[in-house]
């Protein structure tokens, strides 16, 4: 398999925008950040292949059988990982280039992770548990914002009925809510939980919805995909997860997994 040197550079390949004679609509700038990258996985894995010279290849022995083709494998599959969790910039520097614009967050994430659906365990409400409802209104509410819930599950890969169940645990819906614990929003975001996810402006329902799913799969990834510790982790810290090794001793934290497990049950119950 020949091999390919790859001369490292900076941008000043991207320095001169092209030409815009025309803007270019929603699915039409996706398609340039998906293609954007693509370009920078693709350099991702020229650059795998040039440094993997020095060693012989990933495997150690460039004589031995299939080696050439499994480091091929291996350096696209590795450069795909690393394109989607530590950009290099190269991808945003194309569309910025090409559009005039700043790749927004949202193309970021969907065209980084394609995330398929996180599957969840440990959803069932105790038995010596109360249930309880959602209010009508508060329904209502958070239909209001069922396309910012749709696009965030798409997104992170959480189901839309574990979103809306949060929200409603959460704040019933109202995106001015404020703790007293200074916790803002639909999904409630501390202010440094919020600077963490990149949202800008908490009280903004779609922000604050994409920036608290976005942490909320991050939880539930930690916790393989255990409900009840990610929803611990989310009302109590995952500090004191960890420090009880499980959930929390916290009356609390207790009865706000129950609450969301209970409007998680009435939401499977009720499709919608």
């Amino acid at each position: 398999m020949e091999e390919i040197t790859l001369k490292a550079s900076n941008d000043k390949h991207f320095t001169k925008p092209i030409d815009i004679k025309s803007r270019y609509d929603e699915k039409q700038k996706e398609k340039i950040a998906s293609a954007s990258k693509q370009f920078e996985s693709v350099l991702t894995a020229m650059m795998l292949k040039s440094m993997n010279k020095t060693t012989g290849g990933l495997f150690g022995d460039e004589d031995g059988y299939g080696n050439d083709m499994f480091d091929t494998i291996f350096e696209q599959e590795i450069a795909q990982k690393m394109s989607a969790t530590k950009s290099l910039g190269i991808a945003e520097i194309l569309y910025r280039k090409i559009t005039g614009e700043n790749m927004p967050d949202e193309f970021k994430f969907r065209l980084s992770s394609k995330l398929n659906p996180i599957k969840v365990n440990n959803t069932q409400v105790p038995a010596d548990a109360t249930k309880v409802k959602p209010s009508n209104s508060s329904l209502e509410r958070i239909d209001k914002f069922n396309s910012h819930i749709e696009e965030a599950s798409k997104t992170f890969g959480v189901d839309k009925a574990i979103i809306k169940s949060i929200i409603l645990a959460e704040s019933a819906g109202n995106h001015k809510a404020v703790s007293t614990a200074k916790a803002k929003g639909l999904m409630q975001l501390m202010d440094s939980t919020a600077v963490d996810m990149g949202v800008k402006n908490v009280f903004n329902p779609k922000e604050n919805i994409f920036g608290g799913t976005k942490y909320f799969a991050q939880l539930l990834r930690q916790y393989s995909g255990d409900l009840k510790l990610a929803l611990a982790a989310y009302n109590a810290g995952p500090q004191n997860v960890e420090k009880y090794n499980g959930v929390p001793p916290f009356a609390e934290t207790k009865s706000y997994i129950n609450k969301v497990l209970s409007y998680l049950e009435h939401f499977s119950e009720n499709q919608s």
